[in-house]
Order: structure tokens, then sequence, then C-alpha cells
């Protein structure tokens, strides 16, 4: 969750999809709302290929770094073994400007075969009739659609229908400097642990004269922002859209989760990222200055490069019962004639196989889409070379992800300014609450 910011000094280049602005919303918010009446109208047919020379499909994948070269050599590889189909890795942009950059395609009838769009993006992008229905395609893919992990395939189903192909999983955990840790003399944190635990041992750990901060949150308002509060939420029973269907599910249980929050600020021992990205705040942990932060996989190869001593330990909870998020991201596949939409059912299946699977995982920080990767002797020997690798991976099990809702984006956009009003110690709670509400029930009250 985690885009580059070319003014930051930086140790080294980024890596990790996209550098992982994961689950980003917040910024798109405004126009995922543009593209929902301009999606409808668009067409566009792009030709497929001319007489008996190979199908070319083209593939916008919004990866930096080693994300993109892991993405490159498998392209590489699939060319190999299917001489009949060429994939076109050349177009589109960093993920985080996919939404808008696809969205103007669609409306100019322009478009590519595959895009890799945010989960949380999904909804509003599966209102075109261009997004290729995949429900059949998983289904009758060689690895059982039940053997993908649920979260991977809660993310890509849209009012029951299977509308993308999963990408990337990932999971929230804690990760924790043990020098930090062990210099005051604070025990490590297990399983099982509570916000109320979180938050005393991040005041334990602040040393405000040093610079040293006890955790760190996102704090420019955007889906980075957002979405460490859902499990929060869903941990003392509420959910982003309510039953009816016209409310928000978090009215009180978003006060609660806010406390928390108030609390981190009020012992100004978090570290707020007015950066987005949240470059800011992980270079703070990877320079030994931050106690805990709660991250994904993606960020570990960074934190084995900084020669951090750390531990990964599951999130907290208010319960004790174990909960976490998995922001997956995924490959939306769009129609330009029947026989690029097969070459492209083609590439996404081989894509999505353990073999392939297993090779993206490793280099670019993804967690296994599937049981049958996670049981491959090359996961294994990434888990045994990485240490936590496991504990993110055994999230999977009690993850849940944002729903494939049309309104999610202005809901996550009301949610992003209550957190950081808290945050910045500008609005108490309750105050935040209340205008968070007011903001997103009038967004779920627009027909869409």
């Amino acid at each position: 969750m985690h885009h580059h910011s070319a003014d930051l000094p930086s140790p080294r280049p980024s890596t990790g999809p996209s550098r992982r602005t994961l689950l980003r919303a917040g910024a798109a918010g405004s126009a995922a709302a543009a593209a929902g009446s301009v999606l409808a109208a668009c067409g566009g047919q792009g030709g497929g290929a001319g007489g008996d020379g190979p199908v070319t499909i083209e593939m916008w994948h919004g990866q930096t770094d080693t994300g993109r070269a892991a993405i490159e050599a498998l392209v590489k590889e699939f060319q190999r073994t299917h001489p009949g189909i060429r994939v076109d890795t050349g177009g589109g942009v960093l993920a985080d400007a996919m939404l808008q950059k696809v969205t103007a395609a669609l409306a100019s009838g322009s478009y590519p075969d595959i895009a890799y769009i945010f989960g949380s993006d999904l909804a509003s992008i599966a209102r075109s009739p261009k997004v290729v229905d995949l429900t059949g395609t998983v289904r009758s893919g060689p690895t059982p659609w039940d053997r993908f992990w649920a979260p991977a395939r809660a993310a890509v189903t849209v009012n029951g229908r299977v509308r993308a192909a999963p990408a990337l999983l990932d999971s929230l955990a804690v990760v924790c400097n043990k020098k930090l840790f062990a210099a005051k003399g604070v025990d490590l944190p297990r399983a099982g642990w509570t916000w109320q635990d979180f938050t005393d041992t991040a005041r334990a750990l602040t040393d405000t004269k040093a610079g040293i901060f006890g955790t760190g949150w996102p704090g420019a308002g955007d889906e980075d922002t957002v979405w460490r509060i859902w499990p929060m939420v869903w941990d003392l029973g509420g959910d982003v859209v309510g039953e009816d269907g016209k409310h928000i599910g978090f009215r009180g249980t978003g006060v609660k989760a806010l406390q928390t929050v108030a609390d981190l600020a009020r012992d100004r021992s978090v570290y707020i990222d007015p950066k987005p990205g949240s470059e800011q705040m992980y270079q703070v942990f990877l320079s030994g200055r931050m106690g805990m932060v709660a991250t994904g996989p993606w960020q570990l190869p960074d934190i084995v490069q900084a020669k951090v001593d750390y531990q990964v330990v599951p999130l907290p909870s208010y319960s004790g019962r174990p909960i976490t998020i998995s922001g997956p991201d995924t490959w939306t596949a769009f129609d330009n004639g029947a026989a690029r939409v097969a070459a492209t059912r083609t590439f996404l299946t081989w894509l999505m196989q353990p073999a392939q699977d297993v090779q993206w995982d490793i280099q670019a920080g993804s967690l296994p889409l599937s049981r049958a990767t996670q049981a491959l002797p090359q996961w294994t020997r990434a888990t045994q070379e990485t240490g936590g690798l496991t504990v993110f991976t055994q999230a999977l099990d009690t993850a849940r992800v944002r729903p494939n809702h049309a309104a999610y984006p202005q809901i996550s956009e009301a949610l992003a300014q209550a957190v950081t009003g808290v945050l910045l110690g500008r609005r108490t709670p309750d105050q935040a609450m209340h205008d968070c509400a007011r903001q997103a029930d009038a967004a779920l009250l627009i027909p869409r």
C-alpha cells in the first residue's frame, strides 16, 4: 500500500506492486463517480488477429521495479509456451493512476485487454459492459476455485459474478522492531493481544526527545488511512454498509475504533505521515525509529534489506479473536472481440496457476492466491527464508475484504477525513463520526 514519492530521499529503489498503494480509493473516488456515467455509454472494438498470425493482447500491469520485472519475466515464459499469443506490456500507467486512465480509455473506445485494478475500484469499473465476465474461466481452470483463498475470491466477485482475476493478495499484521522493545524493556506482543495493549505498548516505546515513535499511521486521507480501521469495526460487530443498504454500518463501532486512534494521538506515540503512499512512515520504521508498524507482506523485503531485527505478530483486536483485512488487487479483462478475449482468458488462467503464482508471490511480495500455491516447496522455502511471512499467510484464514459496493470510494473518503481529523487532534471521535455518517449516508442514497 505504497507508492514512491519522487521528492523523498530513499535508500534504494522501491519494490512491491506499484510500491503498494494497495487499496487506494480515496483519491480515485471522485474519478470513479464521474466514471459511472461514462462507462454505460462507451463502445469500441479492437481488432483481433489477422488471419493466421498470433493474437496480440495489451496488458497495463501498473507495476514498478521488482513487480515489473516479475510480470515481464512471466510474460516472456508465457509467450515461449504459447506461440499463438503475444502479450504487449508496453502501455498503461502506474497502478495509482490506473482507474482514471482506464476510465478515459473506455470512454474513447481504445482500451487494453487487461488492466491492474485495485480491489476497491472494481465495483466502479465493473459497471462497464466492456468488462469481461470471468465466472466460467475461473470455474473451469485447473486449480479448483474453492482452493483459492476466500479473500481472493471475494475481492473479484461483484453481485455474484466473477468480474476479474485475483492479481495480488495481502493481509495486515504488525511488524515490531525487537531492538527498540529490548531497549525499553517492553515484552514483544503475542497473538490475542488487544488494541488497549497496542496503545499501551506504543506509549511505552515512544521517546520524543530521541525522535522515537511507538507506531505510525498514514495521515494523507486516502485509502491507506482508512483500510486499517475496517478490522477494528468488523471486530466490534460493525460493517461498511448497514443491512438496509441505505446507511453505513459503523456509526457506533466507528466511534470506538476512532477512540483508539484518539488515544494514540493524545499520547503522541504515533508518527502521522502527511504524504500519500506512506513512504515516510516506512522510512521512519526502516531507520530504526519506530517500534511497531501495521503493514503487509510487501514491506518485508525492505525490512530485511534495512537489517531491522524484526518480529511479525497478528493484528490486535478488541475481542481477543483473530481478525485482519486483506486488500487484494485484480487483473480486470476488457472485451476487444472474441479472439482477444479467448487469448486473455488463456493468459489469465495460466498466470493464476501455482507454478506461475509462486514466482510472482516471491518476487512481488504477494501471498499465495491458492492453497495449491501455498503447498509448493518454493513457497515453503520462501517462508523459511523470510521471517514472519507465515504470520501474514495464516492471517488469511480470518481476513475479510471491503465490500464490492459502488459507493465504497465515497464512504472511504468520508471515513478518511474522520480518521485524519482525529489523528491530528482536530476532532473528537464523536464529531468526526457524525460528519462521516452524514456524508457517507448521502452517498448511499444516490441510485446506481
